[in-house]
C-alpha cells in the first residue's frame, strides 16, 4: 500500500493537462478582453474620423451657401459610418447634431456633433454586455453670408 501512494506521489503524466483545465479559461478571457479592447478603439477612431469628416463637410458646404439641416448631416454621418473605411454597423451607430447652448464665435454657428456606438462584444459568456462609447465635437459655420 505503501508503494502505491508513493507511485501516486511522483506520477506527473497528467499534470501538465490539469494545470492547462485550471489556467486555460482565465488566459482565453484576457486574450478576448484585448481584443475587445482593440475593437473599441479602433471604433472610437472611427468616430473621431466620422466626426472630422462631418464638420469638413458641412463647413465647406455652408461657405458655399448650401445650409444643410441638421438631419442632412446626421444622414451624411450615419452614411460615412457604414461605408468604407469605416464600416460600422447602422444599427449600433448614432448621430445627432444640435445647436451649441451658447455660442462662442461672433460670425458663425457652433454645432455640437455627438456620436455614439455600441461596440459588439464577445465576452457575453463572462456577463460583459455592449460596451457604448461616444466622441463629440463643436462645428462652427458662417451665420451669414455679407
Amino acid at each position: 500500500m505503501r508503494g502505491l501512494f508513493k507511485r501516486l506521489r511522483d506520477e506527473r503524466q497528467g499534470s501538465v493537462i490539469v494545470e492547462f483545465a485550471l489556467i486555460a479559461p482565465v488566459f482565453i478571457g484576457m486574450l478576448l478582453g484585448v481584443i475587445h479592447i482593440g475593437i473599441a478603439m479602433q471604433n472610437y477612431n472611427a468616430l473621431r474620423g466620422i466626426s472630422g469628416d462631418v464638420a469638413r463637410y458641412a463647413v465647406v458646404n455652408y461657405q458655399t451657401n448650401n445650409r444643410l439641416s441638421k438631419s442632412q448631416l446626421e444622414d451624411y454621418a450615419n452614411g460615412l459610418a457604414t461605408n468604407a473605411p469605416y464600416g460600422l454597423s447602422g444599427d449600433r451607430f448614432e448621430a445627432e447634431m444640435s445647436p451649441a447652448t451658447t455660442q462662442r464665435v461672433a460670425g458663425a454657428v457652433e454645432y455640437t456633433l455627438s456620436l455614439t456606438y455600441q461596440v459588439p462584444t464577445m465576452l457575453n459568456v463572462l456577463g460583459i454586455d455592449e460596451v457604448p462609447i461616444s466622441f463629440s465635437r463643436p462645428v462652427f459655420v458662417i451665420a451669414s453670408t455679407t
